[in-house]
């Protein structure tokens, strides 16, 4: 473990701001929708953790910086906020800029919580420094395999870009799906376009087909592409990673982008807070809150506990990791250490699999729970 640098070791007590870096993606190429919400609840949280009192009479300040989808830019945010003396890191929504973002505090002795992403390895060994709050990808990508197995599905194409998430995720539906009698069919997303992917779903006699892809392309050319294709009238779309979560989705698809099942760590009824928290949300976002917008909540409720209880000295915060029991906006949120992954991992999140329903694109519908 790495000792944190002695410049960061002392506690103040002069009622200056006890901060946080805040790892967000705002800016293209980076899922800024996403990145709007996971703010969205980042700051509701600090604000209503500022109304009782901050940190112990300090007020508790976010230090926004935009990754923009790019891990060279979280390295670089890293190690900035590092300098301006940061308590912890809180936030990321894509996985491989996590990931940088995971290396650069494990280097420096500084506690990163990750608020939504889901590889699995977060971080090249084991690391005392950082945690995660989501389920890991293995765990959510087999609780949608288990979906795609009980809707009778056998032969499961994905449409893939090159990407270590989407190469993970495909590696877990295979190794879940094999032994019980399941076939994943690659399709290289950027060598075919949609004309000649629908070919090969036709060909290879496909029920199910999955986005693992960037929105809005390939993923909005794809789907139109198959619902408009009569070979392909009976073939399931899905896109587990997410992406009809969001308005953008239906704004751009309409009723194509209905009945798309997708992951989503919701349950089935919010906590007390949790529907508190709903209510602001959605009036700060003029629109329905997402799944990541509680992530970014949760994030600074538990990092607020821990500074409450064990300081904002780096070496001191991560031995709160383990001792964690906060209620959430979705239920009760511990940390454990689980095999094959470095870092501390979430328990207890609630799995949904969901998709939008045709008859009211705006409602939600759960097909499968964990």
């Amino acid at each position: 473990m790495h000792a944190p640098p002695s410049r960061r070791g002392a506690e103040r007590s002069d009622g200056a701001p006890v901060r946080i870096g805040a790892l967000v993606p705002l800016t293209p190429p980076g899922w800024t929708e996403a990145g709007r919400h996971l703010l969205a609840g980042l700051e509701l949280a600090v604000g209503d953790v500022n109304d009782a009192g901050g940190i112990g009479g300090r007020p508790l300040e976010l230090v926004i910086r935009d990754t923009a989808a790019d891990p060279r830019r979280a390295a670089a945010a890293v190690d900035e906020l590092a300098r301006l003396g940061v308590a912890a890191l809180a936030g990321e929504y894509h996985s491989v800029v996590a990931r940088a973002a995971a290396a650069g505090a494990d280097a420096l002795g500084l506690p990163f919580l990750c608020s939504s992403a889901v590889l699995d390895a977060l971080t090249e060994g084991p690391t005392e420094w950082v945690a995660r709050l989501p389920p890991a990808q293995s765990h959510g990508w087999r609780v949608y395999a288990d979906f795609l197995l009980g809707a009778g599905h056998r032969r499961i194409a994905v449409a893939a870009e090159p990407s270590v998430y989407w190469a993970s995720g495909t590696r877990v539906l295979r190794d879940h799906l094999a032994p019980r009698g399941g076939t994943v069919i690659e399709l290289d997303a950027r060598a075919l376009d949609p004309a000649a992917l629908c070919g090969e779903l036709a060909g290879h006699r496909a029920t199910a087909l999955l986005l693992l892809a960037g929105l809005p392309e390939p993923a909005v050319s794809i789907v139109r592409s198959v619902r408009r294709d009569p070979r392909l009238a009976g073939i399931m779309i899905g896109a587990p990673a997410g992406q009809p979560e969001f308005a953008a989705w239906p704004a751009l698809l309409g009723d194509d982008g209905a009945g798309i099942p997708f992951l989503r760590y919701l349950p089935e009824r919010l906590t007390p807070l949790g529907a508190r928290v709903e209510s602001a949300l959605r009036e700060r976002l003029a629109e329905a809150p997402s799944f990541v917008a509680f992530e970014g909540y949760d994030t600074v409720a538990v990092l607020t506990d821990m500074l409450r209880s064990h300081g904002s000295d780096p070496a001191r915060l991560i031995q709160g990791w383990p001792r964690v029991a906060v209620e959430g906006t979705r239920g009760l949120i511990r940390f454990s250490r689980a095999p094959g992954i470095g870092v501390w991992q979430g328990v207890g999140t609630p799995t949904q699999v969901v998709d939008r329903d045709p008859a009211r694109p705006d409602r939600f519908r759960v097909l499968h729970a964990d």
